[in-house]
């Protein structure tokens, strides 16, 4: 299967696949014609390369990984360590995000509340008492 087979088929990205294929992670890939050919183990690791974008991998993190990977499982130590700190970084940007929404809500209480009694207020004075005879 050609760059731009793969490509079509399974969406990925020609960016990177052509930054898989720069980094020479391609193992048995083969050049017919100029072209690289995947195969199924290819799809595999690409596959795991667009989730490691997906969650926010850099580039250069991406290639790092792919290469520990490729070194064996003497790496999953190095390898944990890394999906780790990306966790810990989305908690983070996730309890920022939460203390954003409380602050969005409180504001938006605060219109609400004063709005709430302003109506009633209007109402209290457009009602005319009559004199009681």
């Amino acid at each position: 299967m050609t760059i731009y087979e793969a490509s079509a088929r399974y969406q990925i990205p020609l960016d990177i696949l052509r930054d898989y294929e720069r980094w020479g992670l391609c193992g048995a890939v083969k050049k017919v014609m100029g072209a690289w050919q995947y195969d199924d183990r290819d799809l595999e690791l690409l596959s795991l390369i667009m989730t490691l974008h997906d969650i926010g991998f850099s580039t250069e993190e991406i290639e790092t990984y792919m290469r520990l990977l490729l070194e064996g499982t003497h790496t999953d130590t190095a390898r944990m360590q890394m999906l780790n700190r990306k966790r810990d970084a989305a908690l983070n940007e996730i309890h920022f995000r939460e203390k954003q929404l409380e602050r969005l809500d409180y504001l938006r209480h605060e219109i609400r509340t004063r709005q709430a009694g302003t109506s009633q207020g209007c109402a209290v004075h457009t009602t005319k008492r009559r004199p009681t005879p």
